[in-house]
């Protein structure tokens, strides 16, 4: 029997025995089961501003955590040691995912750091989304808030069910363009776009982020086009335009000039949003 995996906007239809696009949901005799809950491959103790997250609970720690697997194929991912690989046996013994971190036990973790909110972070939580929202439940019964860095494909039935548990999120908004999504990501834009206005009409908190590449997402026409969509959105979202350093599948484009990341500080701003943050300079 085939499933239908519908938290994230590839909608995958799942043969027997195969997995889908992220490679850690796989259809076991017609049931979809993760291969990551519990497993966090990353978990740290960040300042929210390394998110980035500026302007919710700004000064504080987060309990960060992510689970292998990604949703999206970019060429130019600066964390793909851990969000390309699709099981614990394509990483090396020094690498291998915590075992059995439980929901609650993230909880006292993030109690005990004395964080005021936990960070699905790093790689893509809509893979690992039953292990987020458990989580994030608890973390909720404790006053904790919690927070969904996410490139924002996920679709509106996992949205709606996410946002009371969610507080805020940063999302990628990685280009204006559906040909840049389907060619360095192997997705689509219109899904990130209605999941941003979905979160704000929720009352999420949202940020987003722009990875600024040189040639491909920074002319003056498309950088205008996302500050215009996100003003129209709300003025109040802050935007985060962020500089590119070669990585991954995209070592032969140089890093982003610095004048670039301002030039696309300035646009933001002239085009109305109250916050633009320039990063990695």
């Amino acid at each position: 029997m085939r499933v239908q995996c519908r938290l994230c906007a590839h909608r995958c239809d799942i043969g027997p025995g195969r997995s889908g696009v992220c490679g850690v949901r796989t259809n076991i005799d017609g049931t979809l089961y993760t291969s990551v809950y519990g497993n966090p491959i990353a978990l740290h103790v960040d300042p929210i501003e390394k998110k980035p997250i500026y302007h919710f609970l700004p000064g504080s720690m987060t309990l960060s955590l992510a689970t292998i697997g990604c949703n999206f194929r970019c060429s130019f991912c600066q964390n793909w040691q851990i969000s390309q690989r699709r099981s614990a046996a394509d990483l090396s013994a020094g690498d291998r995912p915590v075992n059995e971190v439980t929901p609650d036990r993230l909880v006292e973790m993030a109690i005990s750091e004395r964080c005021p909110s936990i960070s699905y972070t790093y790689t893509e939580p809509t893979v690992f989304f039953e292990y987020a929202i458990d989580t994030s439940r608890i973390a909720h019964g404790h006053g904790l808030k919690n927070i969904f860095v996410t490139n924002g494909y996920m679709t509106r039935e996992a949205a709606d069910f996410a946002a009371p548990y969610l507080d805020a999120a940063n999302v990628d908004l990685k280009s204006f363009r559906d040909e840049f999504y389907r060619r360095h990501c192997k997705a689509r834009l219109a899904p990130v776009l209605d999941t941003i206005r979905n979160l704000v009409a929720r009352s999420v908190w949202v940020e987003v982020t722009t990875l600024i590449i040189p040639g491909e997402n920074d002319s003056d026409e498309e950088l205008t086009d996302i500050a215009r969509f996100l003003k129209g959105v709300s003025a109040e979202i802050p935007w985060h335009v962020t500089r590119f350093h070669p990585d991954y599948r995209l070592l032969g484009t140089e890093a982003t000039p610095s004048t670039t990341v301002e030039r696309a500080r300035q646009i933001g701003l002239a085009e109305g949003l109250v916050n633009v943050h320039t990063g990695n300079l």
